[in-house]
């Protein structure tokens, strides 16, 4: 079974995921974790995140990098959201994307295009989702418990931008498959968002049966 979950940054799609991965004993991967990578490593490289060219020379960015704390920094998020823009990247990712999803056994997928462009063919697509106020609160607390100093408007101002680029993009734009079920965590706590994640993926087994 391939389970696709997407969603905008910090809607606790990668929190669900990996609680749907661990609850159906399927290996997860976090596919924004590659985008940060390359953004990151195109920071290393003393590169723009804008420049098409340097994004595609940064894909091939090492293992180790994967192991990188600053990879959940707000300011890689930021370069992630901008070298994803890029089609020469989005395809240099792919494939790396769509071989794990095609395991045997299936995956957990979690990221913006899983169930549009990695997997359409995912027999769960979830869209998880929230308001902007709850995701920019989600992620200063984050900030805040790790000790990195950044004001609630920043992050904010972060995620509409975000956002924008990444519902904009001419490739792989963020939006919900026809066939995904959407989930608002917006009024949802963590237990909560994974509880209705698992009812949501049950019912199809269910009905799959």
């Amino acid at each position: 079974m391939i389970i696709a979950v997407d969603g905008p940054t910090a809607s606790g799609k990668g929190t669900i995921a990996k609680a749907l991965a661990a609850h159906f004993a399927l290996p997860h991967l976090d596919t924004g974790l590659l985008y940060r990578a390359v953004g990151r490593q195109v920071a290393l490289n003393h590169g723009n995140p804008d420049d098409p060219t340097d994004g595609l020379a940064a894909c091939d960015f090492p293992d180790s990098l994967l192991a990188d704390p600053d990879l959940r920094s707000e300011s890689t998020g930021a370069l992630a959201s901008r070298v994803s823009v890029h089609p020469g990247v989005r395809q240099a990712l792919y494939e790396r994307q769509r071989a794990f999803a095609l395991q045997p056994g299936g995956a957990v997928l979690d990221g913006r295009d899983i169930g549009t462009v990695i997997a359409p063919e995912a027999e769960v697509k979830l869209f998880v989702t929230a308001s902007v106020t709850a995701r920019a609160e989600r992620r200063f607390h984050e900030m805040q418990a790790l000790g990195r100093r950044v004001t609630l408007a920043e992050i904010l101002a972060d995620i509409e931008a975000r956002d924008a680029r990444d519902r904009s993009r001419a490739e792989a734009p963020l939006i919900a498959a026809a066939d995904a079920v959407v989930l608002d965590t917006s009024d949802l706590d963590r237990d909560a968002a994974i509880a209705a994640a698992i009812r949501i993926v049950q019912a199809h087994e269910r009905t799959d049966r």
